[in-house]
């Protein structure tokens, strides 16, 4: 039996929106193999480091937080010369929660000064310690239903 796992990826939030619009998330500019890391019931912490993938404006928030849907691993035809590798995802309503508070307690930032480090990678794997402290902050108890 699969335990769920937990998962930070970064994304713009104007990729995120279109993605929880959608039903989908994609990695690493849509190659296959962060996201043949998930498994079915797998949480995922989106961070958007930008308000537009396109744009210099910061916004340094977890944006949307959702679970792996199934085991599908998918190509989606956004355009003749692109074919990004998607999986299906259950996103859940949430406010955006800003990163700088919470960094002096988030284990997987190791060098508090220079925090921004790990998400250079673009997709990596934290401890359940510190999904439930984003996962409290990003999602409203009274109408999270799991």
């Amino acid at each position: 039996m699969h335990s769920e796992r937990y998962w930070i990826t970064v994304v713009s939030k104007d990729h995120i929106q279109r993605g929880v619009t959608g039903g989908f998330m994609q990695a690493n500019h849509g190659k296959a193999g962060s996201l043949r890391k998930l498994r079915k019931k797998d949480w995922v912490i989106f961070y958007s480091p930008k308000l537009k993938f396109e744009g210099d404006e910061k916004l340094q928030a977890f944006t949307a937080i959702g679970q792996v849907a199934d085991e599908e691993l998918y190509q989606y035809q956004m355009n003749e010369c692109f074919m990004p590798y998607r999986r299906n995802m259950n996103f859940f309503p949430c406010d955006e929660v800003p990163i700088i508070p919470l960094i002096g307690s988030l284990d997987f930032i190791e060098n508090k000064k220079s925090w921004g480090y790990r998400f250079r990678f673009g997709f990596f794997e934290i401890d359940q310690h510190d999904f439930e402290l984003i996962k409290n902050q990003m999602l409203n108890p009274t109408t999270f239903q799991q």
